[in-house]
């Protein structure tokens, strides 16, 4: 028996206590499949985790070439004179023929064992990884179905990895920028290069991937452009998006590139078309303006004239709306304060010149469904305010203010007049009835408060009314 050495007083086997029968056993019954090939390619020798790998028994198995058992002769001839030459073999892919005619893939982990320069046999550790790569293939698969799916996408898609480097791009991709992308050297974007919306050099560097990368971010809702090596240029919407790894740990990003080339060209069109339109309207509101002026003129009735006037302020009223509107560049709000002065110009002309108008706006825009009933609202205010608001002298001063408070608008129209209860005129009686009709529509509230100098105040709140409609 060899020495037994102690160590924190457990008996420790030492090497020279290794016995023969223990090799045997470690070979027979080890987990790990293991055999030994001889120089001229003939199994010696195969432990049960082997035969029960490939599903032979011992006599069918050892003693015949290992090459009868792999599916592929040009393997096996390139592994055993790798072996010979003394070259180890650390998790070789092979494939292997079981006894039941499926193909097992193994990685196999092999030297030779070499004596006084002849070769013995091969020491070969099997390990069966064909469950491993049914899962490659599969995920290979999917990848693929993956590239297909995006090469068919009429959208730009790219990827990239964490520091920006390009590391796959569609086909779309690359048509939109007018190049070919170089994977792994171009950075952030596949396009030449790059401006902002309103055309201001981008460094591809800031762009929204850039952004969505540094930042580990989604990046949504901006506006770009982009030039072609041609010269021509494109707006786009990008989408980057960062991807990460189970951890959470940032591994790149994908991006797509819409272009909205049609988009632009249409909302092009359609301000053309509204340019026009509202030329048009403008233009035959003056004209009507002009054709109830001179019908007012010519009339021998004063009740006539006195009807006649009355709406040709509240056409003139409506066009000083309208062209506040065609001078807007956002067709959906108009500025407050231009909105409220055309309104006074053109109910001034028709005051005498004691009529002086204070006006005090502290609002940025209106929505365009507020101003028209707005218009005619305050041209009905500064008719009474003019009508019935003069001081004892004659002279009639005018103060109009359109504010925020809280979330509602509050039109105020104040005089210096006499005043009066808005209760005891009537509904209809001094405009108040269309006023109260418009208020409806705006879905606000009107209040008069008693003189001396009446106080005309209307709080509404700004927002659509596409679904009101007018009741007088």
């Amino acid at each position: 028996m060899g020495k037994v050495e102690l160590v924190s007083g457990s008996p420790i086997v030492s090497q020279t206590d290794v016995f023969p029968e223990d090799y045997e056993d470690f070979f027979e019954n080890g987990a790990l499949a293991l055999h030994l090939i001889g120089a001229d390619g003939i199994i010696l020798r195969a432990n049960q985790a082997e035969l029960d790998l490939l599903g032979y028994t011992a006599d069918e198995y050892i003693g015949r070439k290992i090459s009868e058992f792999h599916a592929d002769a040009d393997i096996i001839d390139e592994m055993l004179p790798r072996l010979a030459a003394g070259e180890k073999l650390v998790r070789f892919p092979a494939r292997m023929r079981a006894k039941d005619g499926s193909i097992k893939h193994v990685e196999t982990t092999s030297s030779a064992r070499i004596r006084n320069g002849e070769f013995i046999h091969t020491r070969c550790f099997t390990m069966d990884v064909t469950e491993i790569v049914g899962v490659r293939r599969q995920l290979a698969r999917k990848d693929e179905e993956m590239r297909q799916v995006l090469e068919a996408l009429p959208a730009a898609v790219y990827t990239t990895d964490a520091d920006g480097r390009i590391t796959y791009f569609n086909r779309a991709a690359a048509e939109l920028a007018g190049r070919e992308p170089i994977i792994g050297e171009d950075e952030w974007c596949v396009t030449f290069r790059l401006f902002t919306a309103d055309g201001q050099a981008l460094p591809h560097h800031e762009c929204p991937m850039a952004i969505a990368l540094k930042e580990n971010r989604p990046v949504r809702g901006v506006e770009a452009m982009a030039q072609r090596p041609d010269g021509s240029m494109f707006p786009f919407l990008p989408f980057p998006t960062p991807m990460r790894n189970d951890d959470g740990e940032l591994t790149g990003a994908v991006n797509m590139l819409v272009d909205i080339s049609d988009r632009k060209l249409a909302e092009t069109n359609q301000k053309v078309f509204l340019d026009e339109l509202n030329h048009r309207v403008k233009n035959n509101m003056m004209m009507l303006y002009a054709l109830i002026r001179s019908a007012e003129r010519e009339s021998n009735s004063r009740e006539a004239r006195e009807v006649l006037g009355d709406a040709a302020q509240r056409v003139g009223a409506m066009a000083a709306a309208q062209q506040a509107l065609y001078t807007e560049h956002d067709r959906s709000e108009v500025d407050a304060s231009n909105f409220v002065n055309a309104v006074c110009d053109s109910a001034r002309q028709a005051f005498s010149d004691n009529v002086t108008l204070q006006i005090d706006v502290d609002v940025g825009h209106l929505t365009n469904d507020a101003t028209m009933p707005l218009a005619l609202i305050l041209n009905e205010l500064l008719t009474n305010a003019a009508k019935h608001g003069c001081n004892a002298a004659g002279n009639c001063e005018i103060w109009i203010s359109l504010k925020r408070s809280e979330d509602d608008f509050v039109l105020t129209v104040r005089d210096g007049g006499p005043g009066f209860d808005f209760k005891d005129t009537g509904r209809r009686s001094s405009g108040t009835g269309l006023v109260t009709g418009l208020v409806r529509q705006l879905r606000g509230s009107f209040s008069v408060a008693p003189g001396p100098g009446a106080r005309s105040t209307v709080r509404f709140t700004g927002q659509s009314q596409k679904e009101s409609t007018l009741e007088l």
